[in-house]
């Protein structure tokens, strides 16, 4: 009884290592992104033109990266789980976002900018798959 109740400590104490590493990779992977986003979205937004080219810009190379990560990850070779995890999920999870994306044509309607709201909205969303399916693409070529 002594025995089991010490592998079940070991093999739970062993569980939690693993969800703080996962944790702490998604942690330190979103944070880099993050901190790169609001870098490109100060650099490229202007309130002079109204149309967010830092969160465009974001959004689009995220899906070129996540595309190449995930590709190259499906290959099994490359990437290990870890990896993936700070790169895929930590990294472009963080760099990309659509949450503002989603405020700002929020702000767009409001305003009653209907075009910009339209350009924005669909180039984001084609340029965005497409970007995703280069980057699978590229993965399959390396």
């Amino acid at each position: 009884m002594l025995l089991r109740g010490f592998f079940l400590y070991l093999a739970h104490s062993l569980l939690i290592t693993q969800c703080m590493k996962a944790l702490f990779l998604v942690f330190i992977g979103g944070g880099i992104g993050s901190v790169l986003r609001y870098l490109l979205s100060k650099t490229l937004n202007s309130p002079l033109n109204g149309i967010p080219y830092g969160t465009f810009a974001a959004n689009i190379i995220g899906s070129l990266l996540i595309g190449i990560i995930l590709g190259i990850a499906a290959k099994g070779n490359v990437f290990n789980q870890n990896q993936t995890l700070l790169l895929a999920t930590g990294f472009c999870g963080g760099f990309t976002t659509f949450s503002t994306f989603a405020y700002e044509n929020h702000n767009f309607l409001k305003s009653g900018d209907f075009s910009s709201f339209a350009l924005y909205s669909i180039s984001s969303f084609i340029i965005g798959f497409l970007a995703v399916f280069l980057g699978m693409y590229l993965a399959n070529k390396i």
